[in-house]
Order: C-alpha cells, then structure tokens, then sequence
C-alpha cells in the first residue's frame, strides 16, 4: 500500500469529514450504483454504442 494513501487515512481519522461532505460522497455513490442497476437492466441504449470498425468508418 503507497504511503499517501495511510496519511491521508490517518488525516481522515484525525479530522474526519463534515455530516454534509459525507452525505454528498454517499449521494455521488448512490447514483453510481442507480447507473450500474439501470444499465444492468436494460442494457446500454443502440444510439450510444460504439461504430465497429474504428474512426475512418463514419467519415466515409
């Protein structure tokens, strides 16, 4: 484990985040996970797939 990453925990420990930062990383979170579950139901929509065949096949 890289040594920032256990400062920056100690930091947190030491001076944890306020109620309204925690609520809006848990907020960001929660709609991350409503994305994956929408996306995991219905699939990704035909219109924002990917052309197959790289960039030159849209221009010609």
């Amino acid at each position: 484990m890289n040594i920032h990453w256990l400062l920056r925990l100690a930091h947190w420990a030491r001076h944890p985040p306020s109620p309204r930062q925690v609520a809006v990383i848990a907020g960001v979170i929660l709609f991350c996970l409503l994305l994956v579950g929408i996306e995991y139901l219905w699939g990704w929509p035909d219109a924002l797939r990917v052309a197959p065949g790289g960039r030159g096949t849209l221009l010609r």
